[in-house]
């Protein structure tokens, strides 16, 4: 058996083993982070990845949110998120139907795909691994402490990539944070998407598409899409049938205020849920709240699929095949950085000389603001100074917790767009590894152009 110790440190007032003595440490193996991890060590840079689960991908893979959603921002796909659809082509799974701008994906495959780009790049992934703290000395963080099958233990690393989402890491290492909108507090709600099998999607397709005359999907099976949100400006086929069950009692109106599911490529009679909303009262920040909308979600769950098989047209002798291993969690935790995008840079398209990646998503803030579309061919630009923090050297942050208002951080949010966010964060680690620049003193602007996974176009401002 390999041995990866490298000797003990102290911690509360405990000897623990070292597991890793790394380049770079990437706490979550999300979208983003997967993408860093990968990217570090393609760069040169010896990297550990800690993922909490026992597949990478997060909230694609382990959280059924599926499939990607399109930035809607022109060139927008870096080379990771180019490569990670070619693979997902290679495997047999064409992620696009040549109507909508989605990459549509398959669960499994993405998360086999991942661990091969793992492993082809030389990462190392611990999982099963829970983050649990950081051991800091001034401005650095020297190791993080983290849960694993056999007890605590520590890694340590020359740069840390906070890739959890929830920015636990940045916090842990007392990064200043903000979570849940300014105005109210509130976190934007969170799901509990789920699987149903046994679909018969032909059938579900004749009556949606052509008896009810839908057109909220353009593509046909086996790219197909239903869909319905009241209370909102776009009007759905489908809000009929759930009032009904309101008025039934079948279901509740929180039950009913938001259902969407989407076929997935490679699973026939299979579609991916993406409800219930769980109300907002539940807080994506909050320990106790959040556990008690585990249960509350189930609950929504099984009444939704309960009714959607006695009233649904092709849902007749579905099932629920899975649950999701995680909530679907919009926005929680999020840090303050040297940059802070608010949501006049979306309106105003901004661009900045040290951006990372662009993105044209609307502003999806559910239960708060879902804004008008940018001009076609618009987008706005994300800064590497959202990724990093005047507190801590040797910090990047990736994902949806990067710095941003709630009402900016809505629409930055998408897989994608936090997929490029970690390719450049892990490129930034390795050359700043390599040239022995701090994380939050690095200039990306100032990596040689063919070294960055994308040039700022200049522009607005």
């Amino acid at each position: 058996m390999e041995k990866s110790f490298k000797g003990t440190m102290s911690y509360a007032g405990r000897e623990i083993p070292v597991l890793y003595s790394v380049d770079v440490c990437v706490a979550g193996g999300g979208p983003s982070g997967t993408a860093a991890a990968v990217m570090a060590a393609r760069n040169g840079a010896k990297t550990v990845l800690v993922e909490r689960g026992v597949a990478l991908g997060g909230l694609a893979v382990l959280g059924c949110v599926y499939p990607f959603m399109d930035t809607h921002a022109p060139d927008s796909d870096t080379p990771y998120v180019a490569e990670v659809k070619e693979r997902l082509r290679k495997a047999g799974i064409e992620p696009f139907d040549g109507v909508t701008q989605q990459t549509w994906h398959n669960p499994e495959t993405l998360s086999l795909i991942y661990d091969e780009m793992c492993e082809e790049a030389g990462v190392d992934v611990l999982y099963q691994t829970v983050l649990v703290d950081t051991v800091c000395k001034g401005s650095v963080i020297e190791a993080c402490i983290v849960q694993t099958i056999a007890g605590l233990a520590a890694v340590r690393a020359k740069t840390f990539i906070d890739s959890t989402g929830d920015a636990y890491l940045s916090r842990a290492a007392g990064v200043p944070y903000e979570r849940g909108y300014e105005k109210t507090g509130n976190n934007q709600p969170l799901s509990f998407r789920f699987e149903m099998g046994g679909i018969d999607v032909d059938r579900l397709y004749q009556h949606v598409a052509v008896e009810l005359k839908e057109d909220w999907c353009k593509s046909k099976p086996p790219y197909f899409e239903i869909a319905e949100a009241m209370h909102r400006k776009q009007r759905y086929k489908l809000e009929e049938l759930m009032a009904e069950g309101v008025k039934t009692g079948e279901i509740t109106q929180e039950e009913a205020e938001y259902m969407q599911a989407y076929t997935i490529i490679g699973k026939n009679g299979v579609m991916s849920m993406n409800c219930p909303e769980i109300p907002v009262k539940f807080s994506a920040s909050n320990p106790v709240s959040y556990s008690k909308a585990v249960t509350y979600g189930r609950k929504m769950m099984h009444h939704i699929a309960n009714y959607l098989i006695r009233h649904l047209p092709g849902f007749e002798k579905a099932f629920i095949s899975r649950e999701a291993a995680m909530l679907g969690a919009r926005e929680s935790w999020r840090i303050r950085g040297k940059h802070y995008l608010v949501e006049d840079d979306y309106h105003n398209q901004s661009r900045f000389a040290d951006a990372v990646c662009r993105t044209a998503w609307f502003i999806d803030a559910h239960g708060e603001k879902v804004s008008e579309k940018l001009p076609k061919g618009g987008f706005y630009e994300i800064p590497y100074g959202s990724l990093v923090t005047e507190q801590i050297e040797n910090l990047l942050v990736t994902g949806r917790c990067i710095s941003a208002s709630f009402i900016l951080q809505a629409s930055m949010r998408i897989q994608p767009t936090c997929m490029s966010i970690g390719e450049a964060a892990g490129i930034a680690a390795a050359w700043g590894v390599k040239h022995k620049i701090a994380a939050n003193a690095l200039k990306w602007e100032e990596i040689p152009a063919d070294r960055r996974s994308y040039v700022s176009v200049g522009g607005k401002s």
